[in-house]
């Protein structure tokens, strides 16, 4: 009973995260961006013990590659449908004959998917993306908040993504270490700007504005591999944290993480 979650890999090489319902017999399983080649995504679903064929929907933030992937081409081998929002769907038109072998269906801010016993709510967020949205998921009783691809916090973000059981929360990247980075000055102010990526500060500021009463797991996602490390995101976030009961992961490019309960 209830829900739990898994990440393929989570970074700017490739990003997807499985969300499973199980009530009884009955098990939903979704799986959120596919940032990876279709072989490459099989072969980490392997690893949680899922093949292609036990997945009910794939759910896409936006349309950039490290998102978007293989999740076209996943969708119509597997026969199950695939949810963005409109901006999404027109950013990629440059491939309408694959669009149109999909099973697509469009999602909007605060418009409420039901999927088996998963309730997903799409949400929007700034990023430089043609119409981003970003979810949350939960069974009725328990609540998932997933929060990546942004450039800085916003009121709605907060409301959102308030009292969640489970949070995935971007960590891209240390100002410094970007500031000090060999990125050209144009990408660094992309990465960095209001539309661009959080930095550990930025995700901690989220964080400490949250009603965290029912925080149990939260996942420091999106590290960039030249921007950022494992100790400084962790840092950033267990200062907010101090000594509330809440158990703190970090995701990674080749493994994301495994199985947990929300």
């Amino acid at each position: 009973m209830g829900i739990r979650f898994a990440s393929l890999g989570s970074g700017s090489e490739g990003n997807s995260l499985l969300v499973e319902a199980r009530s009884g017999v009955t098990v939903t399983r979704v799986l959120l961006d596919c940032g990876f080649s279709l072989k490459e995504t099989e072969r980490r679903l392997a690893r949680l013990s899922i093949e292609l064929g036990e997945l009910d929907a794939v759910l896409i933030t936006h349309e950039h590659a490290d998102h978007i992937g293989c999740g076209l081409t996943l969708a119509r081998r597997a026969a199950i449908p695939i949810y963005m929002s409109w901006g999404t769907s027109q950013a990629l038109k440059a491939s309408p004959s694959v669009l149109e072998q999909v099973d697509l269906r469009l999602c909007t801010n605060a418009g409420l998917i039901s999927l088996g016993d998963l309730h997903i709510l799409p949400y929007t967020v700034p990023h430089d993306a043609r119409e981003p949205l970003q979810f949350t998921f939960t069974d009725g009783a328990k609540r998932l908040g997933v929060l990546t691809d942004i450039g800085a916090g916003t009121s709605h973000v907060t409301q959102v993504l308030n009292a969640c059981d489970a949070l995935v929360l971007e960590c891209n990247h240390d100002k410094q270490m970007l500031a000090e980075s060999r990125y050209p000055s144009s990408l660094k102010a992309r990465i960095g700007g209001s539309h661009g990526h959080l930095s550990n500060e930025a995700a901690a500021g989220i964080l400490a504005g949250l009603d965290r009463s029912r925080l149990r797991h939260l996942i420091a996602a999106h590290l960039s591999r030249q921007n950022n490390t494992a100790a400084l995101a962790e840092q950033a976030l267990a200062a907010v944290l101090g000594t509330e009961p809440v158990e703190l992961v970090i995701a990674n490019q080749e493994d994301g993480f495994s199985w947990l309960p929300v």
